[in-house]
């Protein structure tokens, strides 16, 4: 499958239902595994339709926190023993925890979880709940008695949806890590992509509605795996890559269809305005189970970016945070090429967030790419 064929696919089929289970007015989204405080009859089939998920990557489970009240919300990796992480921050506004631990020079060479979160700084709160789940489960570095996780995560700009003193906390983490499994990942309006919107550069009146997606691909024949996980809450708007054409942007209230941010930038505009306040973000992983070192993975992270500026314009912004993980699982014993890796990554990545816009839906004022026929 060439790349136009590759993600020209995410575009086929319409979008199927999410996992949901209630707890009170908090929502957790999972795949398989609901929240323990849930009834087994609340669950619901996932998408029939997808690009692969992130979990096709022997090593990593995925789980889900949705709040509904505002709507916003996280999603966690728990990473398998012997996974080795890195990261590259392009966005000027990124907010992080824990990437310090995943930088070259770093003496521990694994990370346990990593985790994409909303609520803006105060989703940071995730991976104490990450961390604490994983104290419980004895898993992490051992120091002096002590088990200490290595997390690492991101976090996006959501609190202009809603009352915004909603926001992930410590439980939030806790509770997507408990159900975290590697099956079928729900998409669209859930985890860290429940109040993901784009299309922002001229206000929030005119953005639409997207959210979480993920897709992988197997590399040729053999055992390699490539995976991406991405919460698109862009200042600017998403292109399917196969078309050239926005899937999901600034909408021209006066005339229908788009802005076209970039064209509105060439012509001028904002050029000598003041500067936007830093609220989107575009937050993500990409995996595989390849067996690298932490050099390696992060030059796959770096390349991966590749995948935002095909899927997103304009990208990497002063105004964004925009911010990819990658992890290797190591569960294949085939010698790969490293950079061929990053490239497979960046196509893959483009397909998820090409999948984060359309498989989102319509909130009451932010309409999604299924429901804008501009």
């Amino acid at each position: 499958m060439n790349r136009r064929e590759f993600v020209t696919s995410v575009l086929i089929g319409t979008a199927g239902a999410s996992l949901v289970s209630t707890a009170g007015s908090r929502v957790l989204y999972s795949q398989q595994l609901l929240s323990p405080l849930a009834p087994e009859k609340d669950k619901a089939p996932v998408p029939q339709t997808s690009a692969g998920y992130i979990t096709d990557v022997k090593g990593i489970r995925v789980g889900h926190f949705t709040d509904t009240r505002r709507p916003t919300g996280c999603t966690v990796l728990l990473l398998d023993p012997g996974t080795v992480a890195g990261f590259d921050v392009r966005g000027g506004a990124a907010g992080t925890r824990g990437t310090e631990s995943l930088t070259l020079i770093h003496p521990t060479g694994e990370t346990q979880a990593l985790f994409l979160s909303g609520g803006s700084g105060f989703g940071l709160d995730v991976g104490t709940g990450v961390t604490r789940y994983l104290e419980e489960k004895g898993l992490g570095v051992h120091l002096a008695g002590a088990v200490v996780p290595q997390v690492a995560g991101a976090i996006l700009f959501d609190l202009e949806l809603g009352d915004n003193h909603f926001r992930p906390d410590a439980e939030a983490g806790y509770h997507a890590a408990t159900s975290a499994t590697s099956g079928p990942v729900a998409e669209g309006n859930v985890g860290a992509g429940a109040g993901a919107s784009v299309g922002k550069l001229f206000g929030m009146k005119s953005a639409m509605k997207t959210g979480l997606g993920t897709a992988s691909q197997r590399v040729g024949n053999t055992d390699i795996f490539v995976g991406a996980i991405v919460a698109v809450n862009a200042v600017g708007d998403v292109y399917n890559p196969a078309t050239g054409r926005i899937v999901a942007g600034a909408r021209d209230l006066e005339h229908g269809g788009f802005l076209n941010t970039v064209e509105q930038l060439k012509k001028g505009y904002g050029l000598e305005l003041p500067a936007q306040s830093t609220t989107n973000t575009t937050i993500a992983v990409v995996a595989t189970n390849a067996r690298l070192d932490r050099v390696q993975i992060t030059k796959i992270a770096q390349m991966a970016h590749d995948g935002m500026a095909r899927a997103i314009n304009p990208v990497h912004t002063l105004w964004d945070g925009d911010t990819i993980f990658s992890a290797a699982t190591g569960k294949s014993d085939t010698h790969v090429n490293h950079s061929a890796l990053g490239a497979v990554a960046a196509e893959v990545l483009a397909t998820a967030i090409v999948r984060a816009a359309t498989q989102a839906t319509s909130l009451a004022d932010l309409p999604a790419s299924r429901d804008y026929r501009g």
